[in-house]
């Protein structure tokens, strides 16, 4: 398997087209790839980490991508969801990085799925 963390975000996130944006971050909070033209803000990398230690508090703390906040709506060690209006976000914790997709008038399921499955392929190969 390649370290090639952008050509992930295009292919098998973006590329789907069940995810319109998406990004790759380390449990270190920085970034290892993104969507051209959506970037995490200075911050936001730790705080999505860090949102993982307490997920439970996800719906009262919401979730912040892109300098836009999320409704928590679903938060557990694994994955964390949020939807603001028809857009939304999903993120899947691996055992090195979090896995991030932005839909927006998309099937959020559909979305998820898809972060989920990548996240899945990426413990299976040791990340």
């Amino acid at each position: 398997m390649s370290d090639d963390w952008q050509s992930f975000v295009d292919e098998q996130l973006v590329g789907t087209g069940q995810v319109r944006q998406a990004a790759i971050i380390g449990l270190d909070g920085l970034t290892r790839a993104q969507s051209p033209g959506w970037q995490l803000r200075a911050g936001e990398g730790a705080n999505i980490v860090a949102l993982f230690n307490r997920p439970d508090q996800v719906s009262d703390m919401g979730i912040v991508v892109n300098g836009v906040r999320y409704k928590g709506t679903k938060g557990d060690d694994h994955s964390i969801h949020g939807t603001k209006g028809t857009t939304g976000v999903a993120l899947v914790k691996t055992k090195q990085h979090i896995v991030i997709g932005y839909h927006e008038h998309q099937s959020p399921d559909l979305a998820a799925n898809v972060v989920e499955k990548f996240a899945d392929y990426l413990v299976e190969n040791g990340y």
